[in-house]
């Protein structure tokens, strides 16, 4: 299944961004929260923000495979969807407006194309 290369590499995205919210959390010696700690406060949001998107994305992205849509396209529509939560989380942790911009334009564009093509690739005679 190709969308289990993409959820693990996404697995991994997350991971490494609990480490930096880990790694804030003991700089600043702070078990809860945010502790009112900015670089706290940024590591969350990224690994929060990671938490909302990658989910639904990477079941759509299943679902599409599942249903039999054309393994580049299925491909395609991972690669960029990583490569944006990529960037957006470097760009949160960098507090890089542009890139946090740019990474969540290539996040909701997978997403969009991943809706309209579960219902391309629906199969509407096993609906019913």
């Amino acid at each position: 299944m190709i969308t289990a290369l993409y959820a693990s590499l996404l697995a991994l995205l997350m991971i490494w961004l609990a480490v930096q919210v880990i790694k804030q959390r003991r700089k600043n010696r702070i078990a809860y929260a945010d502790g009112g700690i900015e670089g706290l406060q940024v590591a969350r949001s990224a690994q929060g923000n990671a938490v909302d998107y990658i989910p639904i994305t990477v079941i759509l992205l299943a679902l599409i495979e599942y249903n039999g849509a054309n393994v580049l396209l299925i491909h395609g529509l991972g690669i960029i969807f990583l490569v944006g939560r990529v960037l957006h989380a470097r760009a949160i942790l960098a507090q890089e407006l542009k890139g946090r911009i740019n990474g969540m334009k290539l996040t909701f564009a997978v997403m969009f194309a991943l809706v309209v093509l579960n219902l391309v690739y629906l199969p509407f005679d096993k609906l019913w």
